[in-house]
């Protein structure tokens, strides 16, 4: 450990919402604190804070006490938006509390699904926000005009977006760096076994239907297949201009998707589709036959049927479900991806 440093303290404040996730903050917080105390300095001070003041509850249902309202944050050095996806302002007063630090400095940052809320205040200003992947489709259908990025973490001047729990360690290892140099941010890393420190530029590892693998470790032609599909979600390609677009046949891409995949390129995509469309069920309140059109179905009961099939639920009930978990208590989101979605 250094000596004590007499420097200027940053200050944090972590606006958290009911059912955000803990490990975002937990991630944040903790390489903070032990960047203090192996620079015994001061460097870094946090507090928690709420839109009213009350307990939060996370989506572990461990709830928190705030130290604060946001109406009564006059000046922070960073607000950090902790938060599900459907999160948002409930009076006026917030939001004249967060144009008042907007203007006085403050820098905005969002954590995994805290950069809806942080949007929803249209105090955005055209820079890329870093979106989980899990939420990609949900955010493209909410705000058209904010270009939703890939990276692990996105900076710009007045704003910090970290698609995760994992980006967010890496922006506190920034801050770190920044306030108190290289080898104290190495430390810190190095204290929680995580030597490689991943700045802006990272594309976020996106899982596949197995979950043995990832898209980055298939074939280029699957990966290039996929990315593909990823990008015509709401338009969907047919496999034979798919696999011309890669430069290989039909059936050279079919074998090879099987091969590596264990899946049909047409199951796959199926697949790939669905998982759009059940986060359009969940985090939107936007009609099914108006999420079944955009997802390119012209007939709702084809819609249905491969819902059903990928999930083992109809989209109403899967919706009417994931609401009585937000009710009764935060529970978890069940998986994205089933056995059966895959097949």
């Amino acid at each position: 450990m250094t000596g004590h440093l007499d420097v200027k303290t940053t200050h944090i404040s972590f606006l958290i919402f009911d059912g955000f996730p803990m490990a975002c903050l937990t991630s944040m917080i903790e390489p903070l604190r032990v960047a203090n105390e192996v620079s015994g300095s001061d460097t870094f001070s946090w507090q928690l804070i709420s839109e009213n003041g009350a307990p939060v509850t996370a989506s572990a249902v461990i709830t928190f006490d705030v130290a604060a309202h946001i109406s009564a944050q006059t000046k922070t050095d960073y607000l950090v938006f902790l938060a599900p996806p459907k999160a948002s302002f409930q009076n006026e007063q917030s939001l004249g509390a967060l144009r008042h630090l907007s203007r006085h400095g403050c820098v905005f940052c969002a954590v995994s699904g805290g950069v809806f809320p942080l949007a929803r205040t249209k105090l955005v200003s055209a820079v890329p926000l870093s979106v989980h992947w899990c939420y990609r489709a949900t955010f493209e259908k909410e705000f058209p005009d904010y270009l939703a990025s890939d990276q692990i973490i996105e900076v710009a001047q007045s704003f910090i977006t970290a698609s995760g729990a994992a980006g967010g360690f890496e922006v506190a290892l920034n801050l770190i760096e920044e306030r108190l140099g290289s080898h104290v941010s190495t430390e810190v890393a190095c204290w929680f076994q995580h030597p490689m420190m991943r700045k802006s530029g990272i594309r976020q590892i996106t899982p596949v239907p197995d979950a043995s693998f990832t898209k980055e470790s298939l074939p280029t032609a699957v990966s290039d297949a996929i990315a593909l599909m990823q990008s015509h979600i709401n338009d969907p390609l047919v496999i034979e201009d798919i696999a011309e677009s890669v430069g290989l046949t039909s059936r050279h891409l079919e074998r090879l998707f099987k091969s590596s995949t264990g899946h049909s390129p047409f199951a796959f995509y199926r697949t790939l589709r669905m998982k759009a469309a059940r986060q359009l069920v969940l985090y939107t309140n936007e009609k099914i036959s108006i999420i079944a059109e955009e997802l390119g179905y012209s007939q709702l009961r084809v819609f249905r049927r491969h819902y059903q099939a990928s999930f083992k639920t109809s989209p109403e009930d899967d919706r009417r479900q994931i609401n009585l978990y937000r009710v009764e208590g935060n529970i978890s989101l069940p998986s994205l991806w089933t056995d059966e979605a895959a097949g």
